[in-house]
């Protein structure tokens, strides 16, 4: 493979861990940043990009994906994805593992996380050491709860002695059912299928309690109710090691986005009352929240041009989740810097990868990016495989002008 000259992209504004981005540019040589800030000037031999005033950012990591979406993911300034064990052939053996975990490279690195039982049927641990060594960077239960408390006692154990965090997807089942909305107002005028939202609180309360006495590390890969979220932000409290996720969907809209039957809007868990997206936007700006992914999760129509009751959950998540997260910052929820550590340097640590943050010694995975720039999400226009978004038509500001991975430039 040829070697590429180093990489200095000047007149940008680099965000930083702390305050606000600074006129400034950053150094790459090899895949790895070497130098950032107002001082540095790009040297004889150097690419040279000039920003023009725009930020420069870590490449996204979106964690918690369910399909490897190249032109979505590029197009939203996602380099690296944690890619959800819920694939045509699970990821319960470490050859599948280890596929995956290449399938993106070199201009996207997937992070495969490890079914935590065998076929995700909540019944036998599968073979994480091996996983582990094959690549997984995590253990998740996939779309569904374990409901059996034993299994899940075994499974946290043994993730906490191999140092794997457990991703879980937090709804008791014997609750939820076949349920598509969540309980109140909205799916009572609707006639739909629906749940107490309480089914979430008491999965997140079963699952931290075996956390706190197993000691493992527990990722819920999202929670989208007061309740839930005062559990975790108690735990935090308390000491157990926690971490929470969210995607846009849940701090954008509540249940009355379902008004009209639109598929778009038939989400895994689903959309929640006003008071708890609410509650959510708090949970962001306080830190009980740690992460927000995309959870993208293309659907055709095959899948969405259905009844409601019948649709398949998911949304096309990647090209919206860099804009929506800057709409926080624009009302005032969190500053730049806390908006990319939700977005990549959090993720990134928990994946336990030395990127997602500007950093000298980190991988050189960056975004140029202009948080002003004004566009329409077109359900029928994005690079996205299908275009199952539930901001159909929406304005947005933010879009990434230039990605590189490891340096080089993608797209």
């Amino acid at each position: 493979m040829k070697t590429l000259a180093p990489l200095t992209i000047i007149n940008g504004r680099p965000v930083l861990p702390q305050g606000e981005p600074q006129l400034g540019a950053v150094r790459c040589e090899g895949d790895r940043i070497v130098a950032l800030g107002g001082a540095v000037q790009p040297q004889d031999g150097d690419r040279v990009l000039d920003a023009k005033g725009a930020l420069i950012a870590p490449g996204l990591v979106d964690l918690g994906v369910f399909a490897i979406d190249k032109p979505a993911f590029h197009f939203g300034g996602i380099t690296r994805a944690a890619l959800m064990p819920d694939q045509a052939t699970v990821l319960d053996k470490p050859a599948v593992v280890r596929f995956a975990a290449q399938s993106g490279k070199p201009d996207l690195w997937v992070h495969p996380l490890a079914a935590a039982t065998r076929d995700l049927a909540g019944g036998d641990i599968a073979e994480l050491a091996l996983m582990r060594d094959a690549g997984a960077r995590a253990v998740a239960t996939g779309r569904h709860w374990i409901a059996d408390s034993g299994t899940m006692h075994r499974l946290m154990s043994y993730c906490a002695m191999l140092g794997l965090t457990v991703v879980t997807h937090a709804e008791d089942e014997g609750l939820t059912g076949s349920a598509v909305a969540t309980a109140g107002e909205m799916a009572t005028r609707l006639g739909l299928p629906s749940a107490p939202a309480e089914a979430e609180a008491l999965a997140v309360a079963r699952d931290l309690a075996l956390a706190e006495m197993t000691g493992a590390r527990l990722h819920f890969r999202q929670v989208t109710t007061r309740a839930a979220l005062d559990l975790v932000r108690a735990a935090k409290a308390r000491g157990v090691a926690v971490t929470a996720g969210v995607t846009p969907a849940h701090f954008m809209l509540s249940d009355v986005a379902l008004g009209d039957f639109r598929t778009f809007t038939r989400l895994s868990p689903p959309l929640r009352s006003e008071a708890d997206r609410q509650a959510v936007r708090a949970a962001l700006a306080d830190g009980t929240i740690d992460v927000i992914s995309s959870g993208h999760d293309p659907r055709g129509p095959e899948d969405k041009r259905l009844p409601f009751s019948d649709a398949e959950p998911g949304m096309a998540g990647a090209e919206t989740l860099l804009p929506l997260t800057l709409g926080l910052v624009r009302d005032g929820v969190f500053d730049l810097a806390r908006a990319f550590a939700l977005l990549a340097t959090n993720p990134a640590q928990l994946l336990g990868v030395d990127a997602g943050q500007l950093q000298v010694g980190h991988q050189a995975d960056l975004a140029v990016v202009d948080p002003d720039k004004p566009w329409i999400v077109d359900s029928n226009k994005m690079a996205a495989a299908a275009g199952n978004t539930p901001f159909d038509k929406q304005g947005v500001e933010g879009r990434v002008l230039h990605l590189f991975k490891g340096g080089a430039a993608v797209g």
